[in-house]
Formats: C-alpha cells, sequence, structure tokens
C-alpha cells in the first residue's frame, strides 16, 4: 500500500507539542483520495473494457501504467519541484493527481486513458511520501507513529470504502461517474492544503543523491522488505475473485474486499499506538509480517471450508498488510533522520513497484496453470523471504548504527 518523493528532507519536530499536529487529518484527506483511485479502478476493468470496446487485459494495463509512474515517475517529478515549499509542493502534486482523474473520466480512447493514469500516478507518488513525511514533522517523535498511522489511515479508509463503493456506484452512475467523484474528493482535500501551516525543509538532495540512498545497507534492507510485502499482497488481491471462484466457489467478491478493507483500518488505526508505545518498530515488523504469512496461509482453507470462514483470515491478512508501512516509515526516518522525506519516497516506491511486480506475477503464475486456489501459498511465501530479510539484513545492518549512536551519547556524556 503506500511513497516516493519528494523534497530531500524534511521537517524538524517540534520539541513540544505546539498543536500543529491538528492538520495532520487534512493530509489524509488526500491520501484518502489516492486510496479510492488507486484499488477502485481494479474494481471497474469490466465497465471499462465494454464502455471502450477494447479487452479486460488492455483496459488493466491503466492499473500498472499508475502504480508504474507512482513508483517510478514521483521521484522524478518530486525532484524537479524540490525547491518549492512542502506546501507548495502537495498542492501541485494534489492538483496534478485531480486533473489526472478528470482526464480519466473523459478519456475516449486507450490511449487516452493510459495517459491519464499516468498523470494521476505521478501526481500520487508524490503527495504521499510528502504526507507521511510532512506528518512526521508537524508533531513530537513520541507521537509520530500516530501521525504516520493517521495519514495511512486515510488510505486504507479510502481503500474498504473505495473500492465496494465504488463498484455499487458505477452500476448507477457508470464509471465515469465515479471517477468525477474521486476527482471532486481531490479538489476538497487540495483546498483544505491551504490551511496547512508554513513547514521548514532543508536543502533538497539531487536524484542521484537519492538513489545512493540505497547504499546503506539498512536502508536497502527496509525498502527490500517492503517491496516484497507489496508483491505479495497485491499478488494476491489483484486476483482475489479469481480465488474465492476456485477455493469457495462464488463470484461474489465485494464482502470480501470489505472484509479486507476493514481489516486494513483496524491494523492502520492501531499500529501507531503500538509502535508509539513499546518504542520497537523493528519488533512490531517482524510480528506484522507473521500475522500475513498466517493469514494468507489459512486463507485457502478456511475459503474451502465455507465462504464465511474466509473473513478472518482475509481481515488479518488485510490488518497486518496496512500496518506494514507505519513502522517501516518509522524505521527509515530513524535511520536517516536528515533525509526523511527521501528515505520514505523510497520505501513509497518499493511499495508501488511491488504492487506492479505482484500483479504481473501473480497474472503469471495463473498462466502456467497455477490454480488459483493455490495462490496465497505463493504469496506467503514471498511474506516468509520478506521477514527471513527482515530478522538478518535489517537487523544485522541496525547493530552498527545503535552501536554508534550508543558512542555518540558516551562522548557527549564525557563532556558534560
Amino acid at each position: 500500500m503506500s511513497a516516493t518523493q519528494t523534497t530531500t528532507t524534511t521537517t524538524t519536530a517540534p520539541k513540544t507539542h505546539d498543536g500543529r499536529s491538528r492538520f495532520i487529518p487534512l493530509l489524509a484527506l488526500g491520501t484518502f483520495a489516492l486510496g479510492v483511485d488507486a484499488y477502485v479502478m481494479a474494481g471497474l476493468l469490466p465497465r471499462v473494457s465494454k464502455d471502450l470496446g477494447i479487452s479486460a487485459s488492455s483496459a488493466g494495463q491503466m492499473v500498472t501504467v499508475f502504480t508504474l509512474c507512482y513508483a517510478l515517475g514521483g521521484p522524478v517529478f518530486a525532484t524537479l519541484l524540490a525547491k518549492r515549499s512542502v506546501k507548495v509542493l502537495l498542492g501541485v502534486a494534489l492538483g496534478v493527481f485531480t486533473i489526472g482523474n478528470a482526464l480519466t473520466a473523459l478519456a475516449p480512447t486507450l490511449p487516452v486513458l493510459l495517459v491519464a493514469r499516468a498523470v494521476a500516478g505521478i501526481g500520487a507518488g508524490v503527495y504521499s511520501p510528502t504526507a507521511a513525511a510532512t506528518a512526521a514533522g508537524l508533531t513530537t517523535p513520541e507521537r509520530r507513529g500516530r501521525a504516520l498511522a493517521t495519514v495511512m489511515g486515510g488510505l486504507s479508509i479510502g481503500t474498504v470504502i473505495g473500492v465496494p463503493a465504488g463498484m455499487l456506484l458505477a452500476s448507477r452512475i457508470g464509471w465515469r461517474g465515479t471517477l468525477w467523484l474521486i476527482t471532486a474528493m481531490g479538489v476538497v482535500a487540495l483546498i483544505a492544503i491551504v490551511r496547512l501551516p508554513k513547514i521548514e525543509v532543508s536543502p533538497p538532495p539531487p536524484l542521484g543523491r537519492r538513489v545512493r540512498a540505497l547504499a546503506s545497507g539498512r536502508v536497502a534492507g527496509i525498502v527490500s522488505v517492503s517491496l516484497l510485502g507489496g508483491i505479495a499482497s497485491l499478488g494476491l488481491y489483484t486476483y482475489l475473485a479469481e480465488f474465492l471462484l476456485d477455493a469457495a466457489h462464488t463470484d461474489q467478491t465485494v464482502w470480501a474486499m470489505w472484509a479486507w478493507g476493514a481489516g486494513g483500518i483496524l491494523g492502520s488505526l492501531l499500529v501507531g499506538r503500538i509502535v508509539d508505545r513499546t518504542r520497537r518498530p523493528f519488533a512490531a515488523v517482524g510480528w506484522i509480517l507473521v500475522l500475513v504469512v498466517a493469514g494468507q496461509f489459512a486463507l485457502p482453507a478456511a475459503a474451502h471450508a465455507a465462504a464465511a470462514l474466509a473473513v478472518v483470515p482475509l481481515v488479518i491478512w488485510g490488518a497486518a498488510a496496512w500496518a506494514l508501512q507505519v513502522p517501516q516509515q518509522h524505521q527509515l526516518i530513524a535511520a536517516q533522520p536528515e533525509q526523511a522525506t527521501v528515505a520514505v519516497s523510497l520505501n513509497s516506491s518499493a511499495v508501488y513497484l511491488g504492487s506492479a511486480i505482484g500483479s504481473a506475477l501473480g497474472g503469471l503464475v495463473l498462466g502456467l496453470g497455477t490454480a488459483p486456489a493455490l495462490l496465497p501459498y505463493c504469496t506467503g511465501a514471498l511474506t516468509v523471504l520478506a521477514l527471513v530479510l527482515h530478522l538478518t539484513v535489517v537487523r544485522g545492518a541496525a547493530r552498527p548504527v545503535a552501536a554508534r549512536q550508543e558512542c555518540q551519547r558516551s562522548t557527549r556524556d564525557l563532556g558534560k
């Protein structure tokens, strides 16, 4: 879920709570619109293909274009705009996102549709990580987890409401009408950005420096875990309808999307408090990955026994998958405090690149003859790999950092 982004680094959190955290929900309005837009399109594919007279596979490319431009285009355009203030950057990103959705609603042909989805994806790719880093800078370090969870919560709430509601609305107002509603959401979020206070940022680094941030073993490890998480979650979510038809013998998918999305809201809203209370984001990531594995591995047996039983693993999987990015962002900001926006943007790019790869790999696996009912075992295995990477590479890279920080504290104490 988450991104990529934008100005190099970020806001310096105030040492005392000065009331600026009340602006964080305004940032969540934008991520809410992003959540609706990013996930509702999969449910609208049949209507889009019929309306434009194209195949479902051709229409499906609009999802791929959106996620790829989010992951890869966002950082490039964020760098071009990096000298702008954070407030201006957020406004421009939302403006581009809104224009892209308006063009999508008007698209008369497939080429125009793909260009429109690319524009929307670029706007989303700039906005999401900027919003996350800004939220972290609007509050104290002790409340950073809750701030990030609020922004991610907007994304998950947009997903749980947007996907089923968008599908239901499309039956009444058409897929274009649904896109006009998403456009209106973007306008509302854009208006809300005007109320944000002025936020100071440090000079932005060039794009090459952003890429070189991956030279840090800890950053590269954390981002790799997010990449695998994105592959695993979207690799299964994209083909949830096929899975349910094969495993539970039902073509009704809205209830499953509600269950997965409801779990996402629960996980997004709870994880911030957990991270803030325990102050152990590394441990939180480990347990979250365990829950993802448990939910995905339990899903086939539950769905085969009775469709209703699949609700439990769907909620567990949704809650854990959406909760993952909050402690991941927390770790990245701690690992690169001087370049928090850069680190968060790399993470966002990894999530959406993983989403695109996951959708493609899921289709490839099914195309090779694998039964859809077995797909959760494949994605669960990828999550196990992410867990192993987290417990080895990320943990190993964190030890030198912790030792260096302890040495610096000791030196300061001796100086006193």
